[in-house]
């Protein structure tokens, strides 16, 4: 892990609230794996002091030429909403990458990735990743829900990874109008996966982890949860392991990934 100055290579909104930006960095990470995380602070911002985690979204790679990572965001507190006023050529404190990250398995072949909202941020890098190591994309699926259509992020460069995508909304406004959790279980039901992996809100991740519990398969969740060292320093990040004689897990260090029989959610 490294602490440095990247530079702003592009601060883009993607959606309502939604922004992809670009940093410069170390090519330290192109040894970082899908589901590791970033701490960023904002210099000379009081509030909020401490710096904040963002997964890392993909790689930036051009003609086999890394140049540094885009993180995805939404802006829901003042960090992000600085973030989101960030200029190109701006220098911001990166500090990573960090955590431990999904476990892709050679063997596995039929996979389905589930997402919430922002969830889909670390999601795009693993799907990236496994077409990288030449998994059998058309067997995959990506299953995307949100709110609303505002939330509904990546669609397309999941497709041009070439896996199928079923969109859910709340609301109705794109795709099924139910939750992601209704056509993951539909399809689990038809093809049952090899693996599941998935990232969002935590009601969303504890009906996923219930049935690849109910069906009997192995499942890797990335929890969401504010942290404050990204070190394991603060202990600010502690969640319970379901044998409770363990004692905490902390998202930072033993995550933000995680094996979905071990922790309650």
């Amino acid at each position: 892990m490294y602490q440095e100055k990247a530079q702003v290579l592009w601060n883009k909104k993607e959606k309502k609230t939604c922004y992809r930006i670009g940093l410069k960095c170390r090519k330290n990470y192109l040894n970082a794996i899908p589901g590791q995380f970033v701490m960023l602070r904002f210099p000379g911002l009081i509030t909020p002091f401490l710096p904040r985690p963002f997964s890392i979204h993909r790689l930036i790679v051009k003609n086999d030429e890394f140049s540094g990572i885009e993180i995805l965001y939404k802006v829901v507190g003042k960090g992000t909403k600085k973030l989101s006023e960030t200029e190109k050529g701006n220098n911001l404190d990166l500090f990573g990458p960090l955590g431990k990250g999904f476990t892709i398995f050679d063997e596995h072949e039929c996979i389905n990735l589930v997402a919430g909202g922002i969830g889909v941020a670390p999601m795009l890098f693993l799907a990236l990743k496994l077409k990288e190591k030449g998994k059998d994309m058309s067997r995959c699926r990506m299953f995307l829900g949100g709110r609303s259509k505002d939330d509904i992020i990546c669609r397309d460069e999941f497709l041009t990874a070439g896996m199928p995508v079923h969109i859910t909304t709340d609301d109705g406004s794109a795709g099924d109008s139910c939750l992601v959790t209704h056509p993951f279980e539909i399809e689990v039901q038809k093809h049952l996966p090899d693996i599941v992996y998935a990232c969002g809100p935590a009601g969303m991740l504890k009906c996923v982890a219930g049935i690849a519990e109910k069906y009997n398969i192995f499942c890797q969740i990335s929890v969401e949860t504010m942290m404050d060292c990204g070190m394991g320093v603060c202990l600010g990040c502690a969640i319970e392991q379901k044998d409770k004689s363990k004692g905490y897990k902390h998202v930072c260090v033993d995550g933000p990934v995680f094996d979905s029989r071990t922790i309650n959610l």
